[in-house]
């Protein structure tokens, strides 16, 4: 996949430049010779011109094929092999396209086309792979019905759609629902299903099958109720029926992303699918059910409707991504699921908004699409569509939808179309909301206040810092959700929501009778910074009193950001009584475990980089983690006498169910065994390691033990028990390194990398090993340089054999301006050794050297 020259600026594609392809394309019929070496795959394609067609052109996508020969209607035909693809003389009246190619799957590393996993033919074809597997225009607006048929001695064949027949050695699909090259997929290889049904609410009866691997039948029932739990729901929220009779989902050990949306034929990375009380943790249960309802849910958002070119990412992505929040939060708990998605869009689209790599969730340009499956598309996109749902509210949010549905259904879309739907439906004019989805970068919202007989005043002031390509930022609306608490803790003025729509503006509260204390951006109603001048007091206040549980768990999260700064920057002893405010919550136990979990776990280290960073300060991220290890040793020394109890108290007895309730208690147990840890000398952590029935409990202990340097024995024990299970092992991989101190980072992840099991052809273990390194904060970023080194030097290895994967890993490198001159310079001499890689891919190429020109 190696498609740019060394050092050479590949192709940069503008959204401004779009055209609709010449052709309409009536339907699409495959034929598949599967050989691991030699597969030859037939295509039959009939084109009609289009009669107002803008270019002629007859120009078939088309990389890594040998053409054996080409026909049309019949005839014979010699094409034109060109730069990505062929040309060819071609009728201008309807006309049958026939090309036989080759193409070798077992050399195909990148995972992108047709490719091996462990002996199983498997495709992934979004965004450009199809264009590996055969000539065709390989763009998300050419839409067309497929059959399919594959031959070949493996005992199970699938391809999208309905079975149509089968037979030795062959079998046939059938897709009636037109569709993009993307959605394209097929399975094949030995694999079992684990089955089930269901029965929409119409009464059509839909057979389902989750097919893996022989012996990975025990993995699957989670995954199917998860399944039909999203069927129903979306069902009872949306309105949306599934509309084939079948739905399949394939467990596949190589996969560069979490999941694959392919109409009828769901393919997943195994991490996302396969789930067992004794090898997957209470997370990776979540993960499994959010990521299994994503993708059931873009069979409609997504499939049914898909977006015209690749710069409309979000569209399909951004509604899925707010569509599967919107069903964790159903199915667990919903101020939880708020906070822990706010949580992770500070940690991963933040920093990319304020970096080098910021972009609109529909940007202008790119070079490689593969490269802009970001946080800003997806889960900045999921923000956008959680603002103009508060911003029009719940009714017309859905009015809205049946619009959308009924309107655009089988047609390829773009932003503008899902915009004048909500237009349309509710009256609104949407142009200027319209900036979230061109303006980069992240908003800050200055406020400030006044209060005076009886009237209090909010003034908010919002800008919007310069980013790469963007140096003036028009104001956005911004939907601020604010409501008043009096000075006793009463709530005075319920949740309303304010509309930002200038530069500044005035909001005034009349007729209260003190100076309320203000809990402003309640449910976190927009993707923005806060600036407000307020005191540690308040903070602990409204960690106390405010009604709102967002912003509850926001002011103890402010609250342990003041408190690690000071102690970084002053060497001052942790806040006494912030401690207490933390002592108080975590001891009540009519708090919902998993939200006090999430209160005692401390900001990252690199949320604290950054807060650093942005009041002007250098961070040192050793005495970052200095300040981190102490604070957690003055807690728990603080909670020395209640952690006992509150461990007996949050214990789950009987058997496991990864449900949210035994979750959240299993996630506050961790919390405080971890503590625990670090005073009685690993004993408890033992003992529960030596007992733990289920993986969570068992990964809790050994977490603890390791991270108090007392888990060689464990460490040792988990490895045999597990050795065997590629899943489990990933995280025994990535436990080694994120409980490495700073200063043997780097060399215990170098030591993985020899390890017998670490193969950088697995994404999971690569991600597994490279992906820990740069999560220790102090590790990756020790003054040595040696994670920068390593990280660059596995880069570069792996971009020959997966460009997609390195690329996005490249992104450990986005923040690098924020650290002290010594660190820029090593690690701007690994970005420039990476960008002088010979033969380097336009994917890394393009990451490497947006970060080199910030």
């Amino acid at each position: 996949m190696n498609d740019a020259a060394p050092n050479a600026a590949p192709q940069t594609f503008y959204l401004k430049d779009y055209k609709p392809f010449g052709y309409e394309v009536e339907s699409v019929k495959l034929t598949f010779q599967l050989s691991p070496n030699a597969t030859k795959v037939h295509s039959a394609i009939r084109f009609t011109p289009k009669a107002d067609a803008e270019d002629n052109r007859f120009f078939l996508h088309g990389e890594q094929l040998s053409l054996i020969s080409a026909k049309i209607d019949g005839t014979p035909v010699t094409a034109r092999l060109v730069d990505g693809g062929l040309e060819c003389d071609v009728p201008r009246t309807s006309f049958l396209w026939e090309a036989e190619v080759e193409i070798d799957p077992a050399a195909n590393t990148a995972l992108e086309g047709l490719y091996m996993s462990n002996g199983m033919y498997c495709t992934q074809c979004e965004s450009e792979g199809f264009r590996k597997i055969t000539y065709y225009p390989d763009r998300p607006d050419v839409m067309s019905t497929f059959t399919v048929r594959i031959e070949g001695d493996e005992p199970v064949m699938l391809s999208n759609g309905n079975p149509t027949g089968a037979g030795e050695g062959w079998a046939e699909w059938h897709d009636p629902w037109p569709k993009p090259a993307y959605l394209f997929a097929l399975v094949a290889g030995d694999l079992v299903n684990h089955p089930g049904s269901f029965t929409t609410k119409s009464g059509k009866d839909v057979e389902l099958n989750i097919w893996v691997r022989p012996g990975d039948e025990g993995k699957c029932a989670f995954g199917m109720e998860a399944l039909k739990k999203s069927m129903k729901w979306d069902e009872d929220v949306y309105g949306l029926e599934y509309d084939l009779d079948l739905f399949n989902i394939v467990a596949v050990d190589d996969f560069n992303m979490g999941a694959m949306e392919n109409k009828g034929l769901n393919i997943f990375n195994s991490s996302c699918v396969l789930a067992s009380p004794e090898t997957s943790t209470d997370a990776n249960f979540e993960r499994i059910e959010a990521i299994i309802a994503h993708e059931y849910f873009h069979n409609w958002t997504g499939n049914r409707i898909t977006c015209r070119d690749w710069f409309q990412l979000c569209l399909k992505e951004g509604l899925t991504v707010f569509r599967d929040a919107q069903f964790t939060a159903d199915m667990r708990s919903e101020p939880v699921k708020r906070i822990e998605d706010v949580i992770a869009l500070r940690a991963r689209q933040f920093p990319e908004d304020g970096g080098p790599l910021a972009h609109p969730p529909r940007p202008e340009e790119f070079q490689e699409i593969n490269n802009f499956y970001t946080a800003t598309v997806y889960e900045k996109g999921a923000e956008v569509i959680g603002m103009l749902k508060r911003l029009v509210g719940d009714d017309n949010y859905y009015k809205a939808l049946n619009l959308y549905f009924e309107r655009h259904d089988g047609q390829a879309c773009t932003i503008e179309d899902w915009l004048k739907v909500f237009e349309d439906a509710t009256g609104r004019d949407l142009s200027q909301f319209k900036l979230w989805y061109s303006q980069a970068g992240t908003p800050r919202v200055k406020v400030s206040e006044e209060y005076a007989d009886g009237t209090y005043t909010l003034t908010f002031e919002q800008s919007t810092p310069p980013t790469p390509g963007q140096p003036e930022k028009a104001p956005r609306v911004i939907p601020m959700a604010v409501g008043l608490l009096s000075p006793n803790g009463d709530e005075v003025r319920a949740t309303e929501v304010l509309e930002l729509t200038e530069a500044k503006q005035s909001f005034t509260f009349e007729g209260l009778a003190s100076k309320p204390v203000p809990s402003i951006l309640r449910e976190f109603s927009a993707p923005v910074i806060l600036e407000r001048e307020t005191t540690n007091s308040e903070r602990a206040f409204l960690l106390a009193h405010d009604t709102d549980p967002f912003n509850r768990w926001e002011a103890g999260n402010a609250l342990a950001k003041e408190v690690r700064v000071a102690m970084v920057l002053d060497g001052a002893a942790p806040d006494a009584a912030y401690l207490d405010a933390l002592e108080k919550l975590v001891r009540d136990d009519e708090q919902d475990p998993a939200f006090r979990a999430l209160v005692l776990s401390p900001p990252s280290q690199s949320d604290i980089a950054q807060t650093l960073h942005e009041r002007g300060h250098t961070p040192d991220p050793q005495k970052i983690y200095d300040a981190a290890e102490t604070f957690t040793q003055t807690l728990a020394q603080q909670l020395e006498t209640s952690l006992p109890r509150l461990y007996a108290a949050t214990t789950v007895e009987g058997p496991y169910v990864p449900d949210a309730d035994g979750a959240g208690k299993r996630a506050l147990n961790g919390r405080i065994l971890s503590l625990l840890t670090r005073l009685d000398g690993g004993e408890q952590a033992a003992r529960q390691y030596a007992s733990a029935d289920n993986m969570t409990q068992q990964y809790a202990a050994l977490a603890a033990l390791m991270k108090a340097e007392k888990g060689e024995a464990q460490s040792k024990a988990f490895f045999e028990q597990w050795q065997d299970d590629r899943l489990v092992m990933d995280k025994w991989f990535a436990l080694q390194i994120a409980c490495a101190a700073p200063e043997t980072a780097a060399a215990t992840a170098k030591e993985l990398t020899q390890h017998p099991l670490f193969s950088m052809k697995n994404p999971n273990r690569f991600r597994a090993v490279m992906g820990a390194l740069a999560g220790n904060h102090a590790g990756f970023h020790h003054a040595s340089g040696a994670g920068y080194q390593l990280l660059a030097e596995n880069l570069i290895a792996l971009d020959s054999v997966n460009p997609q994967t390195t690329a996005r890993m490249c992104a450990a490198f986005q923040t690098w301006k924020r650290y002290d001159s010594k660190r820029q310079a090593q690690i701007q001499a690994e970005l420039e050794r990476i960008l002088a890689t010979s033969d380097l891919s336009r994917d890394t190429h393009e990451m490497v050297s947006r970060m080199l020109s910030a």
